[in-house]
């Protein structure tokens, strides 16, 4: 059951719309090993159409392992290339906890929620 903007694989649910300017992408359920491949061409499909601002909401992310961070690094470079900001949306401290493991925090803009992502 997919409609346009959704799409679904391994407990992973993605969600995309437009809103202030920027494109949000909400991933709801686990990033891993096995859902990574959905999230990494859904985010290049939007790159390719260069949005100043890609917002990636978390919120409803229960879990992220090293396969989801290493996409979301891909999609971190590909927007600098092209002059765009990627920014984190909505982090639960477990998932916010991985990228401060990897000591990502510093590289990723984050915000608490999309709201204070707009404002960015």
């Amino acid at each position: 059951m997919s409609n346009p903007g959704s799409e679904a694989n391994e407990g992973l649910q993605l969600k995309t719309h437009q809103e202030g300017g920027a494109t949000v992408v909400s991933a709801c359920g686990e990033v891993t090993v096995f859902s990574s491949p959905l999230l990494r061409e859904a985010l290049r499909k939007i790159a390719v159409d260069r949005p100043a601002r890609l917002i990636l909401d978390l919120s409803e992310t229960r879990y992220i392992d090293s396969s989801g961070v290493a996409t979301i690094v891909e999609v971190l470079q590909a927007t600098q290339r092209y002059k765009g900001k990627l920014i984190l949306a909505g982090l639960n401290a477990r998932v916010r906890g991985v990228f401060e493991i990897a000591r990502l925090d510093s590289i990723f803009p984050m915000a608490a929620n999309v709201q204070e992502a707009l404002k960015t």
